[in-house]
């Protein structure tokens, strides 16, 4: 048997499967919450069905037609609320809920800071500079993040970029990081390039990357394009 070629082989059905599994493992991980959101409902329909309908448990029992009918019934709810959001009722719900949350000390926190984070990511105003490069670990490594805002240093006035650095291939979670802004390398990527950039462990991605920031080229930092 010739060695080499066993493993130039499995490396190659390796690499060309590893894509397949990864878009599975995160499509699967989706599901199963979206399953498990609508599963106690669905429980409890089966059980009314099979109180009605004598003998209907046979079909009902079916694993895989619980978890079908808990995604679709999920994915159902989560379409009528947000055409239920998009409407003035909807709209004062919604704000009623937000201040009962925010009567509540830590829970305000996790909550309004989630909401922010997304508002951020999914809204890109025209001119706003949101995805960067950071020194990350060091200074001879990069790290892609997204600026979330722009701060004050105390005392002297710099500007810090408060940048949300996610993880491969889970970008829900990451570290924030307090920048100063002419240490930033901007980029002209958009959020679902760098999006495709963290998950895919940077196989999707364009041809060049810039690397250095304008401030040791000797270029004009230009605070206002990080400003949300």
């Amino acid at each position: 048997m010739n060695i080499p070629y066993l493993q130039r082989y499995l490396i190659t059905g390796l690499l060309t499967v590893f894509p397949l599994w990864l878009t599975w493992v995160v499509f699967e991980f989706v599901l199963r919450q979206l399953s498990r959101l609508g599963a106690p409902l669905v429980n409890a329909i089966a059980h009314g069905i099979v109180r009605v309908i004598p003998g209907s448990e046979r079909i009902l029992d079916l694993e895989w037609l619980h978890f079908l009918l808990a995604v679709l019934l999920t994915l159902s709810l989560l379409y009528g609320l947000g055409w239920l959001a998009n409407r003035v009722i909807g709209k004062r719900v919604l704000a009623a809920i937000d201040a009962l949350i925010n009567r509540i000390p830590l829970v305000q926190s996790i909550y309004s800071g989630t909401k922010k984070l997304l508002a951020v990511l999914q809204v890109k105003p025209e001119g706003t500079q949101r995805v960067v490069l950071i020194d990350f670990p060091h200074t001879e490594m990069k790290a892609i993040g997204f600026v979330t805002r722009v701060l004050r240093e105390e005392g002297s006035g710099r500007e810090l970029a408060a940048v949300y650095v996610p993880t491969t291939p889970n970008p829900t979670s990451g570290y924030l990081e307090v920048v100063p802004v002419e240490k930033i390398t901007p980029t002209d990527w958009s959020v679902d390039q760098a999006m495709a950039f963290i998950i895919s462990g940077g196989a999707v991605s364009p041809d060049s990357i810039p690397f250095t920031p304008p401030a040791k080229k000797g270029e004009p930092v230009d605070v206002a394009a990080f400003r949300p």
